[in-house]
């Protein structure tokens, strides 16, 4: 892995002020963060969230997904904890980048559900990677995790390389009509467990 610490800084968020660490991939440019709240190097398992990046839902509001409202809500229960770690990776539309999943989205359009277009653009239905994130655990002092994710796969990709999740938390949210057949496909297709 090639993936090394850059910097830390505060970020006050309408949260809380948290702690803000960048790390950079020199094998692919790719640069992630970790937000922290609290001390989480010592006092058990860390409530925490794995999050892919989803400019379209994170920060144009798409209702396509219900990726913005899950990242809201897993900083709301981090401060509302006190103690927590959010990982954002930058790894657009589940690994193939922001243009593929406009194009994507056009497909989806057309009738396709979000796997199916990942495909017909060539791609496998998930690509991405958590490797770094046994790095970006290992620098902050984070040991096992509580992860707020739907995602079993996520679970067993994390734990694969070394990471404790000793707990799977649902988070359910940003349901709404123009995601009810993504969020269908992620249940159906994906594995993805929303209620339990």
């Amino acid at each position: 892995m090639s993936l090394r610490f850059v910097e830390s800084s505060k970020l006050p968020t309408q949260w809380g002020i948290f702690d803000i660490h960048g790390f950079e991939d020199s094998e692919n440019q790719k640069e992630h963060i970790v937000l922290t709240l609290g001390d989480v190097s010592t006092g058990g398992p860390v409530l925490g969230r794995v999050h892919s990046e989803c400019l379209t839902g994170d920060a144009l509001f798409s209702m396509r997904c219900d990726c913005g409202p899950q990242l809201q809500a897993a900083l709301q229960q981090i401060a509302a904890e006190g103690r927590g770690a959010l990982f954002y990776l930058r790894q657009e539309g589940r690994g193939i980048g922001l243009l593929n999943k406009i194009r994507a989205y056009k497909l989806q359009d057309g009738g396709a559900d979000t796997v199916e277009a990942n495909e017909k653009l060539g791609f496998h239905a998930d690509l991405r990677d958590y490797s770094m994130c046994k790095v970006m655990c290992d620098h902050l002092g984070i040991t096992q995790l509580k992860l707020m994710t739907n995602n079993p796969r996520k679970v067993n990709a994390l734990t694969e390389h070394g990471i404790d999740v000793v707990e799977r938390l649902p988070l359910r949210i940003g349901e709404n009509p123009h995601n009810a057949r993504y969020l269908a496909t992620k249940a159906g297709k994906l594995g993805h467990l929303f209620d339990h």
